[in-house]
């Protein structure tokens, strides 16, 4: 059991447990301690969203990092597959994100990669933790070994340069109006700005942060401006990112939502066309509606499943070794360009195929009817945890039997609260939530 480190990096409360700034201070010295491999320089990259309390954990863990002898790059707000990329950019040896997400302003998190630009591996978070726990004394650099720290200001430019060449060199976005929400967030003055050197018109919202209003009734947590606004403008897609832009939201011209299952059928069969799906696979999780995976095989495509979580995406990519996966909430991976979820490469994709699709995005994305699918989130006693219980389990067993070949059932624990999460998919919807109401009067509160 991780002490700091949850499902996405370490993240919580800012001023609170995890997400202190003497907790970040020692976070930087045990990465720097754990990084070090040798006798170079070693260079960490840090970046943020636009939350108030990223100031906070940005000096406290340049700090910590300088104190064990660690160079360090800071290149304030930018998205999360920015960080990711800046590392080999910059020939740097680590990358961390600081970032709640699409959690609320009061909310922050560390998210670190290693030199390859891929999130730390479980193993890794628990040598870290032992390093967090220990004598970090032992690891402070003589005092004319310090680190240093500098500003680089062309980061931005480097990453709004990455993502428009994930675009056909030879396409443009002439033509389509685009509202683009960046949440108040990381993307804030990046997002339309790749847009428009492309060639679309765009409406930008969401582009104003003051500290506190990231993910604020904006974003892809929140998407009822962006609809509006479609609407209003007569525009031909709704575009929105979440706080650290790693995840996208679209909605069609008449401002329906697509479900993030649809984005992934849609690239999937775009990419198999052109013949660059790599072993014509595509990685989703657990969570995948039915649907997803039998327009795929219609279409000679093979869906793989993995546990719930990009970073679980992106291992089982690399242990196929193919090349696109995703997750039902916008969390999409396309790894010939990004070691982790990219919302303006992935908007981008879909952009690309409304351009040779020559149609509006409500007759591109009517590929399939999703599943019903129910959802409950039942609280257990944390000292019961029902999963560990053979009796619950049987339960689970007799309900998998019932559904069998029509559908699917998924019990799995929170990874940050003490919730029981059910997932019951199938064909009838009056079956299927029978079917978790069952499972759930057995879990005691």
């Amino acid at each position: 059991m991780k002490k700091y480190f949850g499902t996405d990096g370490i993240r919580g409360t800012a001023n609170q447990f995890p997400i202190t700034a003497q907790i970040a201070l020692k976070i930087g010295m045990a990465v720097g301690a754990k990084l070090k491999d040798g006798t170079h320089r070693h260079r960490v990259v840090i970046g943020k969203d636009t939350r108030l309390s990223g100031y906070m954990i940005e000096n406290a863990l340049t700090a910590g990092l300088i104190s064990v002898g660690i160079d360090v790059f800071l290149v304030g707000p930018l998205p999360t597959p920015a960080i990711a990329m800046l590392i080999k950019s910059l020939r740097a040896d680590m990358g961390i994100m600081i970032s709640a997400s699409h959690n609320p302003h009061h909310d922050n998190g560390i998210k670190i990669f290693k030199k390859s630009g891929h999130k730390l591996d479980d193993k890794t978070e628990c040598e870290i933790e032992k390093i967090i726990d220990g004598d970090l004394n032992q690891f402070l650099s003589p005092a004319n070994e310090i680190g240093t720290a500098s500003r680089i200001k062309e980061a931005k430019d480097r990453y709004l340069e990455f993502v428009k060449n994930t675009f056909p060199k030879h396409k443009s976005l002439e033509g389509l109006t685009i509202v683009i929400d960046a949440a108040n967030g990381a993307a804030y003055n990046i997002a339309s700005k790749v847009m428009w050197e492309l060639g679309a018109n765009v409406i930008a919202i969401g582009n104003n942060p003051n500290g506190s209003n990231i993910n604020e009734q904006c974003g892809s947590t929140s998407p009822e401006t962006l609809q509006k606004r479609v609407l209003e403008e007569n525009a031909d897609i709704g575009i929105a990112l979440d706080g650290d832009a790693d995840r996208v939201l679209i909605c069609d011209e008449n401002s329906k939502i697509i479900d993030g299952d649809i984005l992934i059928g849609l690239i999937a069969n775009k990419l198999h066309l052109e013949g660059s799906l790599k072993k014509d696979t595509v990685v989703a999780t657990q969570m995948s509606n039915l649907s997803l995976e039998k327009y795929l095989r219609y279409n000679g495509i093979s869906l793989v499943r993995c546990d719930i979580g990009d970073r679980y995406v992106v291992k089982k990519i690399q242990e196929l070794k193919c090349n696109f996966g995703g997750e039902q909430s916008g969390h999409i991976i396309l790894s010939e360009h990004s070691t982790t979820g990219d919302g303006l490469v992935s908007a981008l994709q879909i952009l690309n195929i409304m351009i040779d699709d020559k149609r509006k995005l409500s007759e591109i994305s009517n590929i399939f009817q999703l599943s019903p699918q129910i959802l409950k989130n039942v609280r257990f006693n944390k000292n019961n945890n029902p999963l560990n219980n053979t009796e619950f389990q049987n339960i689970i067993q007799n309900e998998e039997k019932i559904i069998a070949g029509k559908g699917r059932i998924l019990v799995r624990k929170s990874g940050t609260e003490n919730l029981i999460r059910i997932m019951v998919e199938g064909e009838d919807e009056k079956v299927i939530i029978k079917i978790a109401d069952r499972i759930a009067k057995h879990i005691e509160i």
